[in-house]
């Protein structure tokens, strides 16, 4: 639960309660912990904290223009943002990324990235919020230990549901990255299990199957003046979503992604989980018998 408030200086503020805090308030204490250590222009600043008794509260700066999905899953999803504007957006998260991955003082694995997570202000910045779910490591660790799956269905991935697909790291958050570019794209959700035709279903392969046609990514709101964003921002986001953590780039990558024009940029093998998930058990078990 958020509430708008305003500090004694004059500041406005967004107050998080967590009333449904688990245990011993791991979730409260995994934010202040990781966003306290944070000082960039796109993570959300956390402005103080409340702990009395059972009740738990975070101050942090106020967003004018709230989360990313509130724009991104609308009827006319480009009439307010635009494209010039989502791809600014974009590269503004993964700077954000970037910065939790490489440059703060300790490693943060957000494991939460999603359009509900990423705030806008009056000037439509972009500001990753959300650590609830987040993990520190040292710099010099490049893979994490962790029991059980965490993050949003549709943005976790693959091996973070199970180890056989390679080790959990900050490639985690680049996955979840893609799968919200993505988004961004179609101005849908990634799985709809209502549609018809089975690309339809998931829009990475309805991508796969438009990008070389004629009318391209038409039905997504693309013209031809706006062809090269929506085609960068789409290799880009199905780069960030393979399925074997060691074929994602870094989000070092993505950034140099970025500053190359999209006819630079090779599209990715499309995926295929099964083919991948049987030669991945067939390495391991060929590695069992070494």
């Amino acid at each position: 639960m958020v509430f708008k408030g305003r500090l004694d200086d004059g500041r406005l503020v967004a107050v998080k309660f967590l009333h449904d805090s688990k245990g011993d308030g791991e979730e409260f204490v995994n934010e202040v912990m990781s966003i306290g250590r944070t000082s960039h222009i796109n993570i959300v600043s956390l402005f103080g904290f409340c702990l009395e008794g059972s009740k738990r509260a975070l101050i942090y700066e106020y967003m004018s223009n709230g989360s990313l999905d509130k724009y991104i899953y609308t009827e006319n999803p480009k009439a307010v943002l635009g494209w010039d504007k989502l791809y600014t957006i974009a590269i503004g998260i993964a700077r954000g990324l970037e910065y939790l991955h490489h440059s703060c003082n300790t490693r943060i694995v957000h494991f939460d990235i999603k359009p509900q997570n990423i705030l806008l202000d009056q000037n439509f910045h972009p500001k990753i919020a959300d650590f609830g779910l987040a993990k520190l490591c040292h710099m010099k660790e490049s893979k994490l230990s962790m029991t059980g799956a965490r993050g949003t269905p549709g943005f976790i991935a693959p091996e973070v549901h199970s180890r056989t697909f390679g080790v959990v790291s900050t490639k985690a958050d680049v996955y979840s990255y893609g799968m919200m570019l993505l988004e961004m794209v179609g101005g849908r959700k990634n799985v709809n299990s209502a549609a018809q035709e089975s690309s339809e279903k998931y829009f990475p392969h309805w991508i796969y199957d438009h990008f070389g046609q004629e009318d391209g990514l038409q039905a997504c709101e693309v013209t031809r003046e706006n062809e090269g964003i929506a085609k960068k921002l789409s290799v880009i986001g199905l780069s960030c979503i393979q399925i074997l953590p060691m074929h994602r780039p870094t989000i070092g990558k993505v950034m140099e992604m970025f500053e190359r024009g999209s006819d630079e940029l090779d599209m990715p093998p499309r995926q295929n989980f099964s083919q991948i998930l049987s030669s991945t058990q067939f390495e391991c078990g060929n590695h069992e018998h070494d």
